[in-house]
């Protein structure tokens, strides 16, 4: 699946976000090692803490129904280019290999490409 189209998943899920407190909606498209892709959206809480992130929401999915190994995630959001929070990325190196892909921009032609270890060079591991 090109970035292109994996960044079109993530808007069409951001449909989807639970943001009425912030009015931020992000959605996610993660692209598993066998192409299968699982969408997830932020969902707010009145108790802030309790507020999920769209990208682990897409992968508490996929390693809910047995998937472990990813190769790419795109973000989309209502106020344009947005990376993911410090847990997100914590929580990406929890199964992601470093050269991990992470798509965001401000529209599916104005794409900006990282690798994990870029994001979070040294990610903490047990």
């Amino acid at each position: 699946m090109k970035y292109k189209e994996l960044y079109l998943a993530a808007q069409k899920a951001m449909e989807n976000a639970y943001a009425p407190f912030s009015k931020f909606k992000v959605g996610a498209a993660l692209l598993s090692a066998d192409g299968e892709v699982f969408t997830g959206v932020n969902v707010e809480n009145s108790s802030f803490g309790a507020t999920i992130c769209a990208e682990r929401t897409a992968f508490v999915k996929a390693v809910s129904e047995g998937t472990r190994e990813f190769e790419a995630i795109a973000i989309a959001s209502s106020d344009g280019t947005a990376w993911p929070c410090g847990i997100c990325r914590q929580f990406m190196v929890e199964f992601c290999e470093p050269d991990f892909k992470i798509i965001s921009g401000d529209d599916a032609d104005n794409l900006s490409v990282f690798e994990l270890s870029e994001l979070i060079p040294e990610g903490f591991r047990l």
